[in-house]
């Protein structure tokens, strides 16, 4: 598996190829940390532009740019989180039952964990978005609109593989954080949108 160095410094050509392999990582999650991270940045480049009309722009930069280099990170930690879980699954079905199941399940729920605090990470991301739509530049709310989209599209389907992970282990709160993140997120783009009217 890349190290984090490796995964983040591809040329963004290789990354595609990458994703576009017939290998099951990098995956939905892996790009759902991509796109919080750009969309992040595009909230930090807003916000440096809004400096002259706004007292709160440059610390809204900076949480941002904070996120940026939170999240990029979990790119390739989601991959490795989910290459885990095909290693339990390639455990020998001749295996008893319950230790292969009970392996898989635990593989399944701590890969869970990034998916999770990407969504987390988005959705901050994604009201910051909101709040450099309502008070910044408005020559770029445009971008602060588009950044919050993003950020939300980020939130929603890393909450997805939240569920989708914790399929098989019954009642998880962590299914209930992910919905709360994915709602919120989309509560900023609500809020990103009706700046520009």
């Amino acid at each position: 598996m890349n190290t984090v160095e490796s995964f983040l410094g591809q040329r963004l050509d290789d990354l595609l190829e990458s994703v576009a392999a017939e290998t099951p990582a990098p995956g939905g999650g892996s790009i759902a940390a991509l796109v919080a991270a750009l969309a992040a940045a595009l909230v930090a480049m807003a916000a440096r532009f809004s400096r002259k009309q706004w007292a709160d722009a440059a610390a809204v930069a900076e949480r941002a740019d904070a996120i940026r280099h939170r999240t990029a990170p979990l790119a390739p930690a989601d991959a490795q989180a989910y290459e885990e879980v095909l290693v339990a699954m390639r455990l020998p079905k001749d295996l008893e039952p319950d230790v292969r199941n009970a392996t898989i399940g635990g593989a399944l729920a701590r890969a869970a964990d990034v998916p999770l605090e990407i969504a987390r990470e988005a959705s901050e991301v994604a009201a910051l978005a909101a709040l450099v739509a309502e008070n910044g530049n408005p020559n770029l709310r445009g971008d602060a609109v588009a950044a919050a989209m993003f950020a939300a599209a980020a939130t929603k389907a890393a909450a997805r593989l939240v569920e989708v992970n914790l399929g098989t282990t019954g009642a998880d709160g962590r299914r209930v954080k992910a919905r709360e993140h994915a709602a919120g997120a989309e509560a900023s783009v609500e809020r990103a949108l009706a700046a520009g009217l």
